[in-house]
C-alpha cells in the first residue's frame, strides 16, 4: 500500500470505552513497576537505566515478532521516527528535571498534558471539544493536584516551565499517534519509542563519560552517574521495567488509536491513585483524605469522558 493510500484512510470510529479499559491495566503495570524504580536508582544510573532496558525491550520483543506475528516494519517511517523522537525527548526531559524538581512538581507539570492536548486537537486538527470534556480535563487536572499535593504551601515555581513544556511534548506526541501514524501497528510504535530512549540513553553515557560530573552516592546520584558495572539488582528490575513497559505501553498505544487523544488523555489521571495504590501495598506508605477526594474527581472526570464518548 503507498504512502499516499494509507494516508487516504478514514480514522477509526472512537472506541472510549475499550481504551479507558487499556489505559487502566497501562495504569495498573506501571504504576506497579516504577515503584521499584528506587532499587534501580540506588546503584544505577539514569541514562544507563534507559540504554538497558530499550535493549531488553528490543530482545525481547525481537524473540516474540516471529511466533507472535508481529509487524515491526513501519509504513510511514518519518511519522514513527517523528513520534518517537517526541516521545523519547519527553520522557528524557522529564528524568532530567528530576535532579532540581520534587516528584510532585514534575508530575504536576506533566499532567498539563490533557489540557495541551485539547487545544492541539481543536486548534491545529480542527476536532469539536464538546464542554463536558473541557470541563472533565478540569476536574481531573484539580483532582491530579490534589493526589500531588500542589497548593499546600508549594506553589508551582518558574522552574516548572520545563516539566510544563514537557507535558506540552507529551500531549503532541500522543495526538500524533492517531493523527500521524494511524495504520500503524502498536508494536511498530513501541519499538520505535524504545529506540529513541534508548539513543538518548547513550547519548547521556557519552556526554557523562565526558563531563564526569561529581556524583552523589545512592539514589540522589541517579540522574549523573554514568555508565558503571551494572549489579544483579539493576539488571533484575531493568528487565522487569522493559518487559512491564513493553505491555503496559503498548496498551497505552492502543488506547489512543482506538479514540481522539482528547478522550483518552484525561483516563491518564488514573496514574497518579495508581501509583499511590501500589506504594501503600508494597510499602506501606499511606495516602493523605486530600488525595482521596483528588482520586474521586480523577475518577469522575474519567465517568464523564467514557460516558459521553458512547
Amino acid at each position: 500500500m503507498t504512502a499516499a493510500a494509507i494516508a487516504a484512510e478514514p480514522l477509526a470510529k472512537n472506541r472510549t470505552l475499550r481504551a479507558a479499559g487499556f489505559i487502566l491495566i497501562y495504569a495498573f503495570i506501571i504504576g506497579f513497576t516504577d515503584n521499584f524504580v528506587r532499587e534501580i536508582a540506588a546503584d544505577g544510573g539514569l541514562w544507563q537505566f534507559h540504554a538497558t532496558r530499550s535493549l531488553f525491550a528490543g530482545l525481547i520483543t525481537l524473540v516474540l515478532a516471529k511466533p507472535m506475528g508481529l509487524s515491526l516494519r513501519p509504513k510511514r517511517p518519518g511519522a514513527v521516527l517523528a513520534r518517537s523522537l517526541i516521545h523519547g525527548f519527553t520522557m528524557m526531559v522529564y528524568f532530567g528535571c528530576l535532579a532540581f524538581l520534587s516528584v510532585a512538581e514534575v508530575a504536576a507539570g506533566l499532567f498539563t498534558a490533557p489540557i495541551f492536548v485539547l487545544l492541539i486537537s481543536r486548534f491545529a486538527y480542527g476536532h469539536a471539544i464538546g464542554p463536558f470534556r473541557v470541563v472533565a480535563v478540569g476536574i481531573g487536572f484539580a483532582g491530579a493536584l490534589m493526589v500531588l499535593g500542589i497548593g499546600q504551601g508549594t506553589g508551582i515555581s518558574a522552574t516548572m516551565v520545563l516539566p510544563i513544556a514537557a507535558g506540552a511534548l507529551y500531549a503532541l506526541g500522543n495526538i500524533a499517534t492517531r493523527e500521524w501514524c494511524h495504520g500503524e501497528s502498536a508494536e511498530t510504535l513501541l519499538m520505535g519509542f524504545f529506540l529513541a530512549l534508548g539513543c538518548f540513553g547513550l547519548i547521556g553515557i557519552g556526554v557523562l563519560a565526558l563531563w564526569q560530573p561529581e556524583v552523589p552516592a545512592g539514589v540522589d546520584g541517579f540522574v549523573l552517574r554514568g555508565a558503571v558495572w551494572p549489579t544483579a539488582d539493576f539488571l533484575f528490575w531493568t528487565f522487569v521495567q522493559a518487559a512491564g513497559s513493553l505491555l503496559a505501553i503498548g496498551l497505552m498505544v492502543k488506547a489512543y488509536q482506538m479514540a481522539e487523544a482528547s478522550r483518552v488523555a484525561v483516563f491518564e489521571y488514573v496514574i497518579l491513585p495508581m501509583s499511590a495504590f501500589w506504594s501503600w501495598a508494597l510499602w506501606g506508605q499511606l495516602i493523605s483524605l486530600q488525595a482521596v477526594a483528588g482520586m474521586g474527581m480523577i475518577f469522575a472526570a474519567g465517568m464523564i469522558i467514557a460516558l459521553r464518548g458512547r
